[in-house]
């Protein structure tokens, strides 16, 4: 007889499992993983000078410069504090005009009460 290959029910089963949990881990890890990384970096493209921003570890402040990989951002009311870093740093990103409509209506708000 000659050295074929033949596949019985289990080898086949067991083939399709496989690729069943390639499918799944492509599914439920790779693929959501991709989309949140293009999100990010459509963040991080759209930056603009004063916009607001968190960092990754939590600090609040405004854009003041945007080079191609760095940007310097100036923290809290001290105008001394202005720190260069990695756009890779930054976690939110908050349009101009959205903080300033958003500050306008909190002082609106006070002053009618």
């Amino acid at each position: 007889m000659g050295n074929a290959i033949t596949l019985n029910a289990g080898g086949g089963i067991m083939i399709i499992w496989v690729v069943a949990m390639i499918a799944l881990i492509y599914f439920m890890m790779i693929r959501p993983q991709k989309k949140e990384q293009k999100r990010i970096n459509q963040m991080l493209g759209s930056m603009a000078v004063g916009d607001s921003v968190v960092t990754t570890s939590g600090f609040y402040g405004v854009i003041l410069d945007i080079t191609d990989e760095d940007v310097i951002v100036e923290f809290g009311n001290n105008k001394n504090c202005r720190i260069p870093m990695r756009k890779a740093a930054i976690a939110q990103v908050e349009k101009a005009q959205a903080v300033a409509t958003a500050s306008t209506e909190k002082v609106e708000k006070k002053d009618n009460e």
